[in-house]
């Protein structure tokens, strides 16, 4: 076995390995970050939301036309 082929595939090993471990400490402190600032639930409030209002949509694009003028006439 040569010892300088050796020792290239273990540099190149432990150098592609230190990226892969420093990417993922990053992502991780990037997803702590966005848990802990409370962005998740202001997105998860604004889906709801926004589900809210796609089931109104829904309502008024399928109901019929005769409902639809006293529904708008109520409001």
């Amino acid at each position: 076995m040569e010892a300088p082929f050796t020792m290239v595939v273990l540099i190149v090993i432990i150098g592609v390995g230190g990226g892969v471990i420093n990417n993922w400490i990053k992502a991780k402190r990037d997803r702590e970050a966005a848990v802990g600032s409370g962005e998740v639930d202001s997105l998860r409030r604004e889906v709801a939301d926004l589900r809210e209002r796609v089931k109104t949509l829904e309502k008024i694009a399928t109901d019929s036309e005769r409902n639809l003028a006293h529904e708008i006439g109520r409001l």
